[in-house]
């Protein structure tokens, strides 16, 4: 194929980039305290209010500004501004539904004196307790390994070992990455942010198997190439659909991002992220992880084959079939592509072992 990208060159830079990126990130999280975890995962209050935009006019600022006498209370606007709709969430460590309804009342009490009591208006308030959010915690993270595996186990069924782990170290970089950049710049995470994470690997996974359905394609096709060839020529070919793809999906959770407010702003924010990263790690990262193992497997059967073929042949021994078929095996075989002329030289080898054999046998009898 003309025009080929040699996209496997710069493999061990991006490597070593996005290596040092999540150890950064991490380093940057742990130093800002870890994760800044919603009250989905924390024990805590969540209030909706609405302040009457006819009687009196506020900004988000204002509404913060009256609570901060209430410690860890965050503020978000719902809906657009001249709505004046906000959703309150207070953070409270070790607490039950009764500290929880008096906390309620604290805040709606604030605001009443700020702003008027005839103009707030609670629209709903829910109180998540610590034995929930942990087991919401311990469920989201045994739904991310669920998931994992039965990826590895599918991609090993559908194609090899090789292309099953070639597969998932993407979905681990990306789910890494994400994370990183979620506590880097302290974006909440609540259940929406697992929801994110999940549909990133969902697309990250379905980027991969698109490139390695054609590098399998084209291992039958380009028999002669070497895989380093056959890797590239693939993602030469994929690169138009993947770059389509990735680029319809942005514009619609850009206009998410751009439109909506709150949770759903964070979720949009997430995904942009995850289909970037998704998008290049199925490059930079499924690709090369694929090619180092495809060789290792390479030099392992050669080195079987050359052994096999070293051995003795004792009398009426059959040739040994490892060596043979290992030799002589095509890209569809159990084992990798070996050179056609090795696996001419090791039957030529296997054939003076055996004829050898029987000259001796022969004389034996003779001068008998």
């Amino acid at each position: 194929m003309k025009g080929v990208i040699d996209f496997l060159k710069y493999r061990i830079p991006f490597l070593a980039l996005s290596f040092v990126v999540i150890i950064a990130g991490l380093a940057f999280t742990i130093n800002h305290g870890g994760f800044n975890l919603g009250v989905d995962f924390q024990a805590g209050l969540r209030q909706q209010v609405q302040i009457d935009p006819e009687q009196t006019s506020v900004t988000i600022e204002q509404v913060r500004e009256s609570l901060t006498s209430i410690a860890g209370a965050q503020v978000q606007t719902v809906g657009s501004d001249e709505e004046q709709r906000f959703s309150i969430r207070v953070i409270a460590e070790e607490a039950d539904e009764r500290v929880a309804s008096e906390l309620a009342a604290d805040v709606m009490s604030i605001l009443r004196n700020a702003f008027g009591d005839d103009a707030v208006v609670e629209e709903s308030s829910n109180f998540v307790g610590p034995g929930f959010s942990a087991a919401l915690a311990r469920q989201t993270f045994m739904l991310t390994a669920v998931a994992l595996v039965l990826i590895l186990v599918y991609v090993w069924i559908r194609f090899r070992l090789a292309y099953a782990i070639g597969a998932i170290a993407p979905l681990l970089h990306d789910v890494a990455f994400m994370l990183v950049f979620i506590g880097m710049f302290q974006i909440e995470v609540s259940t929406a942010t697992v929801a994110a994470v999940l549909t990133v690997i969902g697309y990250s996974l379905n980027d991969t198997i698109v490139i390695f359905d054609r590098i399998r394609e084209n291992e039958s096709l380009m028999r002669n190439a070497g895989f380093y060839e056959v890797v590239n020529t693939s993602i030469t070919q994929s690169l138009t659909r993947t770059v389509i793809t990735s680029f319809t999906t942005l514009l619609a959770v850009a206009a998410i991002f751009i439109f909506a407010t709150g949770t759903i702003q964070d979720f949009a924010l997430n995904l942009i992220v995850g289909v970037l990263i998704g998008t290049y790690s199925s490059i930079y990262i499924a690709s090369p992880v694929l090619l180092a193992l495809q060789r290792k497997l390479k030099s392992k059967h050669e080195v079987a084959a050359r052994q096999s073929a070293e051995a003795p042949v004792r009398s009426g021994e059959q040739a040994p079939a490892a060596a043979t078929a290992g030799a002589a095996g095509g890209s569809n075989g159990s084992g990798p592509v070996v050179d056609r002329e090795k696996a001419a030289d090791v039957k030529e080898q296997i054939r003076k072992q055996r004829e050898a054999a029987g000259k001796g046998k022969g004389g034996k009898k003779k001068k008998k």
